[in-house]
């Protein structure tokens, strides 16, 4: 019997148990708070879009595979996160059709044509909800709650401050309080408004060691500081849009954020702070996704200038 302990293989040489199919269906798992809050706060048209993504983007991986003759992986759950993913960031008056387009963008072009899972350099839901943006703006557009149409917090913010209005007393106009942004009675998309469904998911893969804690804290640390030195307000920047579900559900993508420790805090630092740029002084008053797809393509280049050194290197 041969002495493994001198044997010669090729990487890699350190192996865990733990399956692709474990962590997607834990993120699904953790995903279900979110899921239940927003048909709560939106009824049963937001399950139906939710459905509705997840069906999309199962059966576009099904055929993407079947087409280059790979195995069907349908059943690791990866394409099933996109599709929840996906759907948390729509609002609850998304037409159907468009949330088939956007799930079957989001494997085909976000995944599967850089090949499938483990090779895309994008966030694939991230993908999806920023080509029916630029496709659909006017799709995307309307925000219900209890029935009324309603704008969202960051675009009453923005607002108020653009008609003069000072940031010590935009709080007063825009009329909702911490206690509203955090359990998610506000308008917006259907997983971004509840904080507290997010961070209960977002606990549940901190226990399983899905996630590190560094992309998230880098993110919402640098948002918080910004707003604070602009003058705006901190925590309801923190609380509102869909900063808490990225920071915890799309930065930390394995596939597309950086492997190493000191990558990480660089990856969340800097997605934290071109949220706040776009937040404070862009256009647009939301800027989670952007940020999150401009990042991903440094990640190849933070990992490699915060490698750590092979053993026996010399500078």
């Amino acid at each position: 019997m041969k002495d493994k302990r001198f044997m010669v293989s090729s990487s890699p040489h350190l192996r865990d148990k733990t399956t692709n199919a474990e962590i997607m269906w834990s993120v699904v798992l953790a995903l279900v708070p979110a899921i239940i809050a927003a048909v709560y706060f939106f009824g049963l048209q937001a399950l139906v879009i939710i459905i509705t993504s997840v069906a999309g983007s199962v059966v576009t991986e099904f055929l993407f595979q079947k087409a280059r003759g790979k195995k069907v992986t349908i059943n690791d759950g990866s394409a099933v996160v996109t599709g929840v993913l996906l759907a948390l960031t729509l609002p609850p008056t998304t037409p159907l059709w468009t949330v088939l387009i956007g799930s079957a963008v989001a494997i085909g072009l976000g995944k599967q044509v850089f090949g499938g899972l483990g090779h895309n350099p994008f966030n694939p839901a991230l993908v999806g909800r920023a080509f029916l943006m630029a496709a659909y703006p006017m799709q995307l557009g309307g925000w219900v709650l209890d029935g009324q149409t309603t704008a969202t917090p960051l675009t009453t913010i923005n607002t108020a401050l653009l008609d003069g209005t000072s940031s010590a007393t935009v709080a007063e106009v825009v009329q909702f309080s911490y206690w509203d942004l955090f359990i998610g009675r506000i308008g917006g998309c259907l997983g971004e408004t509840s904080a507290l469904a997010l961070l209960l998911g977002a606990a549940y893969l901190f226990y399983k060691g899905f996630i590190d804690w560094r992309i998230p804290a880098g993110m919402l640390s640098t948002v918080f500081i910004v707003t604070l030195i602009a003058g705006r307000d901190p925590i309801a920047h923190l609380l509102a849009g869909g900063l808490i579900l990225g920071a915890f559900f799309m930065a930390t993508d394995m596939v597309t954020s950086p492997v190493t420790k000191r990558g990480r805090w660089i990856f969340g630092i800097g997605t934290g702070l071109l949220v706040a740029i776009i937040r404070l002084w862009g256009g647009y008053p939301e800027g989670v996704m952007y940020a999150i797809l401009i990042m991903n393509t440094a990640v190849p280049l933070i990992d490699y200038f915060t490698r750590p050194r092979t053993f026996g290197e010399v500078a």
